[in-house]
This record gives structure tokens, sequence and C-alpha cells, in this order.
């Protein structure tokens, strides 16, 4: 059975777009540091790292490239990955990490373009046809590391759509409540994580979202972007095992 959440959508929709930018923030102090050129090459050398570990399938070296606790990778398709041991799965569920656990010889990664503000230090990295990553840097006591890393494809550059957008929507479905749980797929060697938290697609008109729930049931949301922000056009709820419901509501 799908239905309509009006007056949830009117609740949550308060959260909008005007909170994105904590997420971005390490605060005005910091954020502020003049960077020298060994800060700038810390960073380009974490972001090749990354790009090493992530093609050899390093999980554990992969998540220590991240703020301890709360350090975040994101994607539209993959979630908000938050927290170290959803990095390791992370990694252990890339297609090319399933089929050989050896990984692809390790590349250099991207040239990333560093930006010091009263945000705080955040970075983009160009990835060509498949889109950019979108950066935000912190300095710990073992050096700089990802305090988020947000993928942006091709796609949704030219929708307009930046992590901003992203993270301005994930907070809008409730994605920090901790009502959504994560997603599993099955593979050859067992199940591997598939998302985290609401997936989103940009769309012509606006986005749209889906959220599992610890119920077995989902959401399906769409949204839009207006002047003040994302908000919902609707949220629908589909009960447990409601397999028609789902199937119409992929085929938006």
């Amino acid at each position: 059975m799908k239905k309509t959440v009006s007056s949830l959508a009117a609740l949550v929709s308060i959260v909008g777009f005007v909170h994105s930018a904590p997420a971005f923030a390490q605060s005005g102090r910091d954020g502020a540091r003049s960077l020298t050129d060994r800060d700038r090459a810390e960073i380009q050398q974490l972001v090749t790292r990354y790009a090493r570990a992530l093609s050899s399938c390093a999980a554990e070296e992969y998540a220590d490239l991240f703020a301890p606790i709360a350090g975040s990778f994101a994607s539209s398709i993959r979630g908000e990955i938050i927290g170290r041991d959803k990095l390791i799965a992370l990694v252990q569920s890339e297609p090319h990490c399933i089929t050989t656990p050896a990984g692809r010889p390790a590349g250099n990664g991207p040239t990333v373009v560093v930006t010091a503000s009263a945000e705080g230090v955040t970075g983009r990295a160009d990835l060509g046809n498949a889109g950019h990553y979108e950066d935000v840097y912190v300095k710990t006591p073992k050096g700089w590391r990802f305090q988020s890393r947000n993928v942006i494809t091709r796609q949704e550059d030219a929708a307009t759509f930046t992590a901003r957008d992203f993270i301005a929507l994930r907070r809008l479905a409730g994605n920090d409540l901790g009502a959504f749980d994560d997603v599993y797929r099955d593979t050859p060697v067992g199940k591997r994580l598939r998302s985290s938290g609401v997936v989103i697609a940009a769309t012509g008109e606006g986005a749209t979202g889906r959220a599992f729930l610890h119920d077995g049931g989902h959401y399906d949301d769409v949204y839009v972007r207006g002047a003040s922000g994302w908000r919902f056009k609707s949220r629908a709820y589909v009960t447990p095992g409601d397999t028609s419901a789902a199937q119409a509501s992929a085929g938006r």
C-alpha cells in the first residue's frame, strides 16, 4: 500500500536548504586560515592516496583517510556513508573489489584545486566524464583528512547540482534521524553494502529520493527546488512487501 505522508513532509520540510552550511564548516577561525604550500601538498597527497587505496581495494587504508567518527563519503546512488566500518564496507562492495579483491593497478588520482575560506578548507577534483569530487578537509593530529567527499556526476553538474544540494536533500528527507536502513545486495562473495540512507536522483524537475525504513517499508520522495531551498513535492510510504507500488514508483 502506498500513501502520501503530507504531515511528515510538512514538518520535515522546514529543515530546508539554509541548514546545509554547517556541514561544510570546520569553524570560522580555522576556515580563515592561510594554507601553506606544505598544507596544499599534503592535501594533494591525501587525494592521491585515496585513488590508490580505492583502486587497490585497500579498504582499511581508505577508511583511515577520513576524519575519525564523522568522516563521510556520499554520492547519489550510494547515499551517505559515515564512519570507519561503513567506509571499509563501501570499498569491499565496489564491483572491482568483489571480482578481483587484489584490486586494479593503483593510479595517482586527479589534481585537486584547494580553497581556504570562512567555510573551511574545501577542494574540487575533476574526474573527466565521470564528474568531479567536492571535498571538505580537516587537519587532525595525524594530518589532513577528508571531513567529507561528495561525488557529483557530469549529469548532476549539468543540472546545477552541488554537494550542498545533496546535503540539504538528505537533511530534508530525515537522513540524520536514524530511521533509515542500510541496503545490501547479494554478490558472489556474500552480501555487500549497496547504499546507506536516502538514495537521491536528480531529475529535470528537481529530484527524487528513496529511503528504506526499519519496518521493511520505504519512502518514495519527490523534491522541488525553489527560492527558499529544497522542499517536498510529495512523500509516499510504501508498505513492506508491496511490490506493485514499488515497481510503479521506480518507473516515475
